[in-house]
């Protein structure tokens, strides 16, 4: 198992040589710090624990602090367990994009956008009635269920808070990994508004082979180096100008006569 933690920037796309294109999710993944190492003798199962994104000591408290000292390091806003994980680390140890390669599959987790108080058909996608001929049911919940219980049961679709749900999408696929930006670009969406953080993680339900992606770079290539145009006076662009203007007064004077 890998994981990474990183922020969602926002969504644009690749071409590959093949010339196919390729909707990406670019996030932003800065160094994350192994803050705690848990051992299978000590507390029963193995896991680390990784931090990302400074927070200013003044909003952490003293069980932040000590970790944070323990790991030489400053406090971290986000903390985040990641189990089984391949190899050994250590407290203080950092881990970069360069965990993840090019075609890996993995399963990215967030927390979607909040949506606030919403009704029955934005929430749970229902049909509202008809809009005319007298009819007064247009956009309600409909039937909230038989006479016999005298009650509404449990798990009645109504009303109430949309969003703001922790949502895992399975089976991305790593497309570009960049060491020297600290981004990794996943294929498809993920949830989460732009700046929420996400957990990368090993896909655990993969079944299909590692297929990297070559993807087209843009850069400039200057093959030709134009010289500088040779630098002209000011008292030389005085007599270009005047003599430009002599010239059209006299072609005005010839038109007139």
């Amino acid at each position: 198992m890998k994981g990474i933690l990183g922020r969602k920037v926002g969504m644009t796309q690749v071409f590959t040589k093949d010339g196919k294109l390729i909707p990406v999710t670019v996030v932003e993944v800065e160094p994350n710090v192994v803050m705690q190492v848990k051992t299978n003798e000590k507390d029963g199962y193995n896991a680390i624990q990784l931090g990302v994104f400074e927070k200013s000591e003044k909003k952490a408290n003293k069980a932040e602090t000590g970790r944070a000292k323990a790991a030489n390091t400053t406090p971290k806003r986000f903390l985040k367990e990641i189990r089984d994980v391949e190899g050994s680390f250590n407290v203080g140890d950092t881990v970069g994009v360069s965990v993840f390669e090019v075609g890996d599959i993995v399963d990215v987790t967030g927390v979607t956008k909040g949506k606030g108080f919403q009704g029955v058909i934005k929430r749970h996608n229902q049909s509202r009635g008809p809009m005319t001929h007298g009819s007064h049911y247009h956009r309600r919940p409909g039937s909230l269920g038989t006479m016999l219980p005298k009650r509404v049961l449990k798990g009645k679709k109504l009303a109430g808070h949309m969003g703001v749900d922790t949502v895992t999408i399975q089976n991305l696929e790593i497309i570009e990994v960049n060491e020297l930006e600290n981004y990794i670009l996943v294929s498809g969406n993920v949830p989460g508004a732009k700046n929420s953080l996400v957990l990368i993680k090993s896909a655990i339900k993969n079944s299909r082979k590692k297929n990297p992606k070559e993807i087209l770079t843009y850069e400039e290539v200057v093959d030709k180096v134009i010289e500088d145009a040779p630098s002209v006076s000011e008292n030389e662009t005085n007599e270009l100008v005047d003599s430009k203007a002599t010239s059209e007064v006299a072609e005005e004077t010839a038109s007139e006569n």
